[in-house]
């Protein structure tokens, strides 16, 4: 589903070339759930935004579900994202002038989803919030808005989730809270994830954990049950 090979991220500035990401071979096969760690600059959200498409490395390739996305233009990218690809971010990243609604029924009306607004109430439903449908991001808490982004990311069903740090803005409770949300409606869709973490009770829930240190695999752990 998610493959990697070569991929490097290097910034270039101020007469020196700094490496974000150094050559990542990587593949996770449909329904795994990864967990990425490691140290602050260690290229973790720089590897979720080339798997997204949000980016473009320096060089190598990402493939999803066997289409690399080096040979797509930026809205073939986007299209390809809205097809196959949900993304939680750590500062939500709703927007602050429509309503919770109208923000989990932007990816569905991009996707020319015909009953976009009764999709986006029963994803509202799943995460707890129908009746916060009419409020605005401003008049949420932080775990509500966390809940409405998770919902706008879960709306099209897609097959990757990528989620950047998703309880980093939040109290370990309401944290709790968003992870037992987002492994639940997981397993439920069957959706491959890829999520970057700091907390160690969280990636211990993954089926792998893959460690990234100076923008290397210092680690790839499988997790043996039984």
């Amino acid at each position: 589903m998610i493959r990697l090979r070569g991929l490097s991220m290097r910034l270039t500035g101020g007469g020196r070339t700094v490496t974000i990401l150094d050559a990542i071979d990587l593949d996770v096969p449909p329904g795994q759930f990864v967990a990425v760690v490691g140290p602050s600059g260690s290229g973790k959200s720089t590897l979720l935004g080339l798997i997204a498409g949000l980016d473009r490395p320096t060089s190598g390739a990402v493939e999803l579900d066997g289409i690399d996305l080096g040979g797509l233009s930026e809205d073939d990218l986007a299209l390809l994202r809205g097809r196959l690809v949900g993304v939680v971010f750590q500062a939500y990243h709703l927007i602050p002038t429509l309503t919770a609604l109208e923000n989990v029924m932007i990816p569905l009306e991009l996707a020319g989803e015909r009953d976009a607004e009764a999709r986006g109430r029963e994803w509202l439903k799943v995460v707890g919030l129908d009746e916060r449908a009419r409020h605005y991001p401003a008049q949420l808490s932080g775990g509500e808005q966390q809940r409405v982004a998770i919902a706008r990311a879960f709306s099209c069903r897609p097959q990757i989730l990528l989620a950047d740090e998703p309880t980093g803005n939040l109290d370990q409770a309401t944290g709790r809270r968003i992870i037992d949300l987002l492994m639940r409606i997981r397993r439920e869709q069957g959706t491959t994830m890829m999520l970057v973490t700091h907390d160690a009770d969280l990636a211990a829930l993954a089926d792998r954990v893959v460690t990234l240190v100076d923008g290397r695999i210092a680690c790839d752990q499988r997790r043996t049950d039984g």
